[in-house]
């Protein structure tokens, strides 16, 4: 198979799109979320307060294996690793003798038996020295073979992999392929059943496959024969256990990234594969709606680790802030560098908060985490992004200078430039923070287009504009009003102190949402949808009332446990958090948004190419090379002993 991927002009449209989508969606809320009845404008502090507090027994059970990866981790040459874009064999092999494949694996089938909050736990440890390291042992455990195994395996299928992936049998997820990433309707990679039906034959290529070059196990998305549905064909996308050493699985080519140098992410090809029925996880046609379970767990992991990174820049941004001396005194007094000191701080105590809550609300069952966890990842990601650009601020040259190069000179060798090369990838995979704000934004408005959308829709008849208001004009006589009305003044939430105002204000808030989510479903109508500017700013709104809950939440079970300080970072970071979902409000409808619109389809027409004259274009360069049949530089051969397969990056991309 060629290494050059040209783009099939097969694409879905865009109806067939939203049919794969809707049809892999969890349409039903059994169970309660937080985020949910935020979005509606209720305001459920119940559901998250108080805070869940540590499990001591678990903690203990944790123990020996933290403190083992503890004083592994400060042995890892990490340098070493960036520099040759390879983790040692023996490095690897520390992991797997101390059970750290199988963190979360039940006993019974050979794991360490721990919980997620131990797992998150180890991870924010390892992201604040390795992101390698990280990308090698989530992608593994957040979203390879383990995860959808423990949720939707059978017993048959656990017995058989369990005690092979505690051993340290690497795993990975092959999902994206060239055309199909967050639109899973374009996927080429087909698994046609035999006549017998007792084998699945798979053929196609999955890019992006964090692990796949060093994974003994996958799990492979893959369209299976249509069903039928109503008379018309229906896409099917299977789930499949496939094993690297089965005929036909080929590593076509590591890839290279801009941070992350280690990382076993790699093309995948998959020839003629045959793959046994049994190796079906879940059930034929539910591999999409696997997916997204099983991402809705695995985003837990990646916001710990970016309070990892979080809590390391703090500490080397206040070191240096102490040390540095300009103007006759530390820069940190300095209120330029002071304000990003303290923001990073609070930033770092809300990401920590929150990942640690929605770690915990998923841990104790009958809570529905998939709108928690998405936020998590989103808000995480981009606050983390935000301490890495003001830490290199701080440092200056010494951070955008390598490691390397700083210890030749003779100092410390603080690996800034490292860490935002790392960290870069998290605002893209699992999610793209455009994608985590649609999907956040699709549930945020569920229950209103469930209820009333048809009497919006131009579209609808007579009879069913009649139909819906009769379904939705008693929810609304009493929703509505109730929206306006200020229940803060009956509950002053004192148990707060002097995190009580805010309180008050998120309550006050979440309704004004709420209020806000429904007037813009009236204007906008169907059109809503496509107003996806208007719908981020009010998914931003949401996510900073949820990292405002949790940091309140989780500072006020501090400051009980005697960690009174936790309170003065909860405050900072509230209060700069009110500031900006006022910002969001002042803008949420985009007075500007249809320029900018206009704007953004001239320069596709073209009608600004004058605008890149007087450059070396690199586009102009690729085209010319393609049309003379180049086809792009050569690709490089998978290197001796990096493993038979590779799956991350591309994780719903």
């Amino acid at each position: 198979m060629s290494n050059t991927a040209v783009p099939s002009t097969d694409t879905a449209t865009e109806k067939e799109a939203r049919d794969v989508a809707e049809s892999a969606r969890e349409t039903e809320w059994e169970n309660p979320s937080f985020v949910r009845e935020l979005f509606l404008g209720r305001f459920r502090l119940d559901l998250i307060h108080p805070h869940p507090p540590n499990d001591a027994a678990e903690e203990e059970r944790a123990r020996p294996f933290m403190e083992k990866l503890r004083a592994f981790m400060e042995r890892v040459d990490s340098e070493e690793i960036d520099r040759t874009g390879e983790i040692p064999e023996a490095t690897v092999q520390e992991l797997r003798d101390m059970g750290a494949f199988g963190i979360k694996i039940p006993k019974e089938y050979g794991g360490l038996g721990l919980s997620q909050m131990s797992y998150i736990r180890a991870i924010e440890m390892v992201t604040s020295k390795d992101g390698s390291l990280t990308a090698l042992l989530s992608a593994h455990q957040s979203i390879g073979v383990p995860q959808p195994l423990k949720l939707f395996g059978t017993e048959e299928q656990k017995r058989k992999y369990f005690p092979r992936m505690a051993k340290g049998a690497i795993s990975a997820f092959a999902l994206t392929e060239v055309d199909a990433g967050s639109d899973p309707a374009n996927m080429r990679c087909t698994a046609t059943p035999t006549e017998d039906g007792k084998h699945f034959i798979i053929n196609g290529q999955k890019l992006w496959t964090t692990n796949g070059t060093r994974a003994e196990l996958f799990v492979v998305m893959a369209r299976t024969p249509d069903a039928i549905v109503n008379g018309k064909p229906k896409k099917q996308i299977t789930a499949f256990i496939v094993e690297a050493s089965m005929p036909g699985v080929e590593v076509v080519h590591r890839l290279r990234f801009m941070g992350l140098k280690a990382i076993e992410n790699g093309v995948i090809s998959f020839n003629n594969v045959k793959v046994p029925r049994e190796n079906i996880l879940w059930d034929e046609g539910k591999g999409l709606k696997l997916a997204l379970i099983t991402l809705n767990t695995g985003r837990l992991t990646i916001p710990a680790g970016c309070a990892g990174a979080g809590k390391q820049m703090v500490g080397i941004a206040r070191k240096w802030c102490n040390e540095r001396v300009q103007w006759g005194q530390p820069i940190g007094k300095h209120e330029a560098v002071a304000q990003k000191l303290g923001r990073m701080a609070a930033y770092t105590f809300a990401m920590e908060s929150i990942a640690e809550l929605s770690a915990a609300l998923y841990e104790r069952g009958n809570y529905d985490i998939r709108l928690e966890a998405a936020i998590a990842k989103l808000f995480n990601t981009e606050a983390g992004w935000r301490i890495i650009d003001d830490t290199m601020q701080i440092r200056g040259g010494r951070g955008y200078e390598m490691a390397e190069s700083l210890a030749r000179r003779g100092e410390p060798a603080i690996p800034i430039e490292r860490a935002m090369r790392d960290f870069r990838i998290n605002l893209i995979f699992e999610g793209s923070s455009e994608i985590m704000r649609l999907f956040i934004a699709r549930e945020a408005v569920d229950y209103h287009f469930k209820l009333a959308f048809n009497i919006v829709n131009p579209e609808s008849t007579l009879k069913e504009k009649l139909s819906a208001l009769a379904k939705a004009t008693p929810f609304y006589l009493t929703w509505y009003p109730s929206r306006w009305l200020n229940a803060g003044r009956l509950n002053r939430y004192s148990e707060f102190g002097k995190l009580a105002r805010h309180v008050r204000y998120i309550e006050r808030t979440t309704r004004h949402l709420g209020r806000s989510i429904f007037h813009a479903m009236v204007r906008f109508g169907p059109k809503l949808e496509r107003k996806q500017m208007v719908l981020f700013r009010a998914v931003d709104i949401g996510a900073e009332l949820f990292a405002m809950s949790a940091a309140c939440s989780r500072a006020q079970m501090l400051a009980k446990q005697g960690r009174k300080e936790a309170v003065a970072l909860a405050d900072a970071f509230c209060i700069e958090a009110r500031e900006r979902i006022r910002i969001h409000f002042d803008q949420l409808f985009g007075v500007d948004d249809p320029a900018l619109y206009r704007l953004s389809q001239e320069v596709l027409r073209g009608e600004h190419a004058w605008l890149e004259q007087g450059i070396v274009s690199s586009v102009a360069q690729m085209e010319r090379g393609r049309r003379k049949g180049g086809g792009g530089p050569p690709v490089p051969p998978v290197p001796a002993g990096t493993g038979s397969s590779s799956a991350r990056v591309g994780a719903t991309q």
